[in-house]
């Protein structure tokens, strides 16, 4: 899993720079640094209000975050076949221009 380069892949889609996100999250920016470039492991209550300000729920912010090698062999195959498809629904459906 890659949580910390979904975060800041979704920060950064979302238009949110770094700092502010950070405030927005009540922690400091160096400390979302090292979060999103996972050298630090966020605590689940950290974790949920990271998702809630990325409007994400919880469990799809995991699931983005899910890697090829983190499917068992025979599934890998049909996982690279279908991930780019469900990436771009969650994208689509949890985009900020569906709420407008």
């Amino acid at each position: 899993m890659n949580i910390g380069k979904i975060i800041k892949e979704t920060r950064k889609s979302k238009g949110l720079k770094q700092q502010s996100f950070a405030k927005m999250c009540g922690i400091t920016q160096t400390y979302l640094s090292q979060i999103e470039n996972n050298v630090k492991e966020p605590t689940t209550s950290l974790l949920r209000k990271i998702a809630e300000n990325l409007n994400l729920p919880l469990p799809i912010l995991y699931f983005l975050s899910l890697e090829k090698s983190d499917i068992v062999k025979r599934k890998q195959e049909a996982y690279e076949l279908l991930m780019p498809s469900i990436k771009s629904l969650i994208n689509q459906f949890f985009s900020d221009d569906i709420e407008k």
